[in-house]
């Protein structure tokens, strides 16, 4: 091959690497310019809601923590007092029992609904179906349809000492244990607790029913071959694969546990005495009534912590589990 022809090569592939550069060019630019564009839009959708919960959420959030540290009443200078108000709250015979009675209510918020939940859903499973079972999964579900404040009410007038409850018992013969259930020092906070029993219950049957339905049967299928009854199949199936939703039970009951304001505030007002009284109500009270802007702030901050504290490792337990 001669010099001129040699030269003549390498200009083409000169050419043709120079065209093949610039083809690679246009194709990251492309793709930069589709994933810049495709993020901005994701920013356009995600903005109004951070937004939102950044002004409705996070915002109030800090400006609980800000009042928390001062010693107000609503209208006059807030006083600086630093950590005072927290140490109020865990050093307060009072306050602090509201907090126990917050950690007593999650027995019946939460511990007896999943429970019985995972009872009731296997039931209704096994042999509510078509009509029936539709009819079960109306009537568990509609306490979360009623309105707190409504049902609370209605127990109010239940669990009186002229209600249906007492009536219930004098008719089988205990005239001997009648009281008024929501008056009682020793039971009115039970008689709350059996209220939120059942108002989550339904729930968390719903709840557990669908993960159910997720089940592979020919899972129950091998078990019933290999000898296995009901309790056996329960045990071995049915519960292990239900991690994730119980999960999910636990974690809405124990939150409403803590947070539990509206069927006190209607059933007993936090009476008698103090039996009743929750953290949910007591930020309402000490704030709009005692004026004690600062010491509710540190309450609600401590409650806030304690559902964290109780949360994140049933959340961390439940994705460890799932994978």
């Amino acid at each position: 091959m001669s010099a001129a022809d040699r030269s003549m090569t390498e200009t083409i592939l000169a050419g043709s690497d120079a065209q093949t550069d610039r083809q690679r060019r246009a194709r990251r630019t492309f793709r930069f310019r589709k994933v810049r564009r495709e993020t901005l839009l994701g920013w356009l959708f995600v903005v109004p809601a951070l937004a939102i919960y950044l002004a409705f959420v996070i915002l109030p959030l800090a400006i609980t923590v800000q009042y928390s540290l001062y010693r107000w009443d609503g209208f006059n200078t807030p006083v600086w007092v630093g950590p005072d108000n927290y140490v109020n709250v865990f050093t307060d015979p009072d306050l602090l029992n509201t907090i126990f009675n917050a950690f007593k209510l999650i027995f019946f918020f939460s511990l007896i609904p999943v429970t019985l939940g995972l009872v009731v859903a296997s039931i209704i499973r096994r042999t509510a179906t078509g009509g029936l079972g539709n009819v079960s999964r109306t009537v568990l579900f509609l306490p979360q349809v009623i309105p707190l404040v409504a049902a609370g009410i209605v127990w109010k007038v239940v669990l009186s000492l002229t209600g249906v409850a007492n009536g219930f018992l004098s008719v089988i013969g205990l005239d001997s244990i009648t009281r008024a259930w929501l008056g009682d020092f020793d039971w009115a906070l039970v008689a709350v607790g059996l209220i939120g029993t059942w108002v989550l219950l339904g729930l968390c049957t719903l709840l557990l029913l669908t993960g159910m339905t997720k089940i592979d049967p020919a899972l129950y299928e091998s078990a019933r071959i290999d000898g296995a009854g009901a309790v056996r199949e329960f045990l071995a199936i049915t519960l292990p694969s239900l991690k994730q939703e119980i999960a999910v039970c636990v974690t809405v009951t124990v939150i409403a546990a803590l947070r539990s304001f509206d069927i006190v505030y209607v059933a007993t007002g936090g009476g008698p005495g103090l039996s009743t009284m929750v953290p949910g109500l007591d930020i309402y009270l000490l704030a709009f009534q005692a004026r004690a802007v600062g010491v509710a702030s540190a309450l609600a901050v401590v409650l806030i912590v304690l559902i964290l504290v109780l949360i994140i490792p049933i959340q961390w337990l439940s994705r460890e589990n799932g994978e």
